[in-house]
């Protein structure tokens, strides 16, 4: 069973909690006050450094199979990044709130500083988000992350005004010229990090853990993804990153007439949260079951013409879910 390919998983855990070393973690005011209001410390991570796992899609769709995996909130949301959308209804419609907490907290911090009588809790926020209709103007100030993976692959914005799909980029070259090296997509813009931004690009967005993803064909007709990700939640984080990429290879493939390959997941600081060392120790004495089979309409020829039900997960086995409280460090 060590040839099963979860156990690249599993046996990056134990590297991790043998091997990593623990670093403390900077969280603004605002987050450490709601730690403080819980009664909670603050938790540390531990970490390695440049570490790499792969997965040939011939052999199934790696989604995780020691702990049950949230599959439709991978799919939504992978969706969502597709329509290069960056404000976050489209997910609450579906009660998928994967990034509820980043928009939230540009509300409140705002609140806090301008506008303390129209503070929300966060819980408030999103039965808000979810009561008003998509055209609402509260909405589109204050459900719009500003800036994520979605618009970064679909309509970067770009010095002389343009908005450039990266994505759609890519998919022409891959059918036109395939053996060519260049079909990268970036999600690091400067413009948008940090001290760098520009003042209106400042968000509460961190800086992409997606850094960047490759395409390459190789033997002749098999389309491969490398993603370089330069922080990862190996409990929370890296199983949905796992099999969204995974995802995003599949499709990729079907619409530009090639065979899925491999998907390689290269890593720079790869990290367990310290309150998520019991569940994932209990994740590593589990045994994987075999993986899933994913099931794409093959009609659909275009990469905007996905729907959800254009996608079917066959033959899902897994172990019990594994809870875990996520840790949002802060804005800026």
């Amino acid at each position: 069973m060590q040839n099963h390919p979860e156990y690249q998983y599993l046996n990056l855990a134990k590297d991790i909690l043998e091997n990593g070393s623990d670093k403390k973690l900077f969280f603004t005011p605002e987050v450490l006050e709601e730690y403080n209001k819980k009664g909670q410390k603050p938790p540390f991570i531990r970490s390695v450094f440049g570490r790499q796992i792969r997965f040939d899609l011939a052999k199934g769709f790696p989604l995780l199979t020691t702990k049950k995996t949230f599959f439709r909130g991978i799919l939504v949301e992978l969706l969502w990044f597709l329509s290069g959308s960056t404000n976050i209804k489209p997910l609450i419609d579906q009660n998928v709130h994967i990034w509820d907490e980043w928009a939230w907290k540009r509300h409140h911090k705002h609140c806090l500083e301008n506008d303390p009588e129209n503070d929300l809790t966060q819980v408030e926020f999103i039965a808000k988000l979810k009561e008003l209709p998509a055209d609402d103007e509260w909405v589109k100030k204050w459900g719009d992350l500003i800036m994520v993976y979605g618009k970064m692959w679909r309509r970067w914005p770009a010095s002389d005004g343009r908005e450039i799909d990266q994505l759609g980029w890519v998919i022409e070259g891959l059918k036109n010229k395939p053996f060519r090296k260049s079909y990268v997509v970036s999600g690091w813009n400067p413009d948008f990090i940090y001290a760098m931004a520009s003042k209106n690009n400042a968000n509460e967005v961190p800086p992409f853990c997606h850094t960047t993803f490759q395409f390459a064909v190789t033997n002749g007709n098999k389309l491969n993804l490398g993603l370089y990700q330069r922080s990862a939640d190996l409990f929370l984080g890296v199983p949905f990153n796992i099999a969204s990429y995974a995802m995003l290879l599949f499709m990729m493939a079907q619409v530009t007439g090639l065979e899925p390959g491999e998907f390689v997941h290269t890593f720079g600081d790869v990290h367990i949260y310290s309150n998520h060392f019991d569940q994932i120790k209990e994740q590593i004495t589990r045994e994987p079951f075999p993986f899933p089979n994913l099931k794409i309409n093959p009609d659909i020829k275009n990469i905007d013409d996905f729907k959800f039900d254009d996608f079917k997960l066959e033959n899902y086995k897994s172990h019990p879910p594994l809870k875990g409280e996520i840790a949002n460090i802060g804005g800026y």
